[in-house]
């Protein structure tokens, strides 16, 4: 869990290679754990039509309690008299029954008509009087609504699987140009071998081949084969802009969680630059991450998070879980996502130059480093780095990054890694116990 007074390392799980089951590592069958009942072992199981068969599971319900039978006394009621014998009675002439039938058929008749009039008028039948509601277009939607945002993004989003030893790596992404470049993960594709697979909403299959990845970022560029492709079937998402992001934004996230193609969850963001580091594989992940409650969960990893106007801010890549393992991971309540601004200028390299350039402001922390009220001391300082150029010192303990607190030593990575290099940011620190403030300009790392 990440919360603001951080002791130790957050649970958090990328979802890194969800396995299918049957291919290698899986979750536990059907992705959810079994509550352990508490009945003797020796309770008789209810026949599957039994009326009390769906009682065990209902905490309200106890099908092993006495059945009690409560009688309401009541009044005594006297007997009822005895009806006196029929007797011979007047008989009716033939001419009198004649009239009962007719005017009984009368009545009918009127009584049929009356109640259709009423019908009629008061249903809305069309001959007057008030009518209640409307009846709108089949399907009708505002043009605003998350149905609507469906239909405009779901067919830029896709499924991704390839194979990565024995088993099958799954997870999302979504086309990002029309002649088919795709975003996703690089822990969807890590270890992959051979060409990926995309699966389209609409259930097209094409093949794809991985540009390149850079494993710190956690972003991958794959490029689909178009041949055999109908014309207009790459739809491109729209980018948004994750720097305008506010907490209380409404977001979707689309995706195939557990293997569920074409999935849309919804929520707000819950928090803005959640510095995150993961360790998935032995390859240490930073990113300042976009955090939502928009439920997500293995094979969410690589999809789009977007914001109600249907405009990529993000991409799902890690959630925070109370699991220890990874196979039972799932979702609550806790989703971050790379803020599209960061995760676009890291595939615009990797499609340019096949590698992503890394930003870096020339310091190392010290890791051993802890303090009650947050900071990350530098171990060192790089001569002639951007640092040092404004005025660091080894020992400083770095406060905040543009006004965003940094609580341990990797939150200093992950929050300096949102920025391109050439940005400016502000730096609050502590040199003893003077508080000071100085601005660095970032640059590219020499890998």
């Amino acid at each position: 869990m990440l919360d603001a007074k951080r002791t130790e390392e957050p649970i958090v799980t990328d979802g890194s290679a969800w396995r299918q089951p049957g291919h290698g590592a899986a979750p536990s069958p059907g992705g959810w754990a079994t509550p352990t009942q508490g009945r003797p072992q020796t309770q008789p199981q209810p026949a599957p039509d039994s009326w009390w068969s769906d009682a065990l599971a209902d905490p309200w319900r106890d099908p092993d309690a006495p059945v009690v039978v409560v009688k309401t006394p009541q009044d005594d009621i006297p007997p009822l008299e005895k009806p006196p014998a029929p007797g011979p009675g007047p008989r009716l002439g033939l001419g009198l029954v004649l009239v009962v039938s007719i005017v009984t058929a009368l009545l009918a008749g009127a009584l049929g008509g009356t109640l259709g009039y009423v019908f009629a008028v008061g249903g809305g039948g069309g001959l007057g009087g008030t009518q209640l509601g409307s009846d709108p277009p089949l399907n009708g939607r505002p043009p605003d609504s998350v149905a609507a945002l469906a239909k405009k993004v779901l067919p830029s989003v896709v499924t991704i699987s390839i194979r990565v030893g024995s088993g099958m790596s799954l997870g999302s992404g979504f086309v990002v140009s029309n002649d088919g470049h795709v975003i996703t993960n690089n822990h969807v594709v890590e270890g992959g071998t051979g060409n990926a697979t995309v699966r389209f909403s609409d259930a097209t299959v094409a093949s794809a081949k991985v540009v390149g990845g850079d494993d710190e970022s956690d972003v991958a560029v794959l490029k689909i084969d178009t041949a055999g492709l109908p014309e207009g079937k790459l739809v491109p998402v729209e980018f948004g802009d994750s720097d305008q992001v506010q907490v209380g934004d409404p977001v979707v996230a689309v995706g195939a969680p557990l293997g569920l193609t074409s999935t849309l969850t919804y929520g707000v963001v819950s928090y803005l630059d959640r510095p995150i580091r993961t360790s998935e594989g032995g390859t240490a992940r930073y990113y300042s991450a976009i955090q939502t409650d928009a439920a997500v969960n293995q094979g969410n990893s690589g999809g789009p998070l977007f914001n109600g106007a249907g405009r990529v801010v993000g991409i799902n890549s890690v959630i925070g879980t109370l699991s220890e393992d990874q196979s039972t991971a799932g979702n609550v309540g806790l989703a971050f996502a790379i803020p599209i601004n960061h995760a676009k200028r890291i595939a615009t390299d990797i499609i340019n130059t096949g590698k992503a350039r890394r930003t870096v402001m020339g310091v190392q922390p010290d890791p051993s480093y802890r303090n009650p009220v947050g900071g990350a001391r530098l171990a060192s300082v790089e001569a002639g780095g951007p640092a040092a150029a404004a005025g660091l010192k080894s020992g400083d303990v770095i406060l905040t990054v543009n006004g965003k607190p940094v609580e341990e030593f990797w939150d200093l990575t992950a929050l300096v890694r949102k920025y391109a290099p050439g940005d400016t940011v502000e730096i609050q620190y502590l040199r003893g116990t003077t508080r000071e403030k100085t601005s660095v300009t970032l640059v590219a790392d020499a890998k």
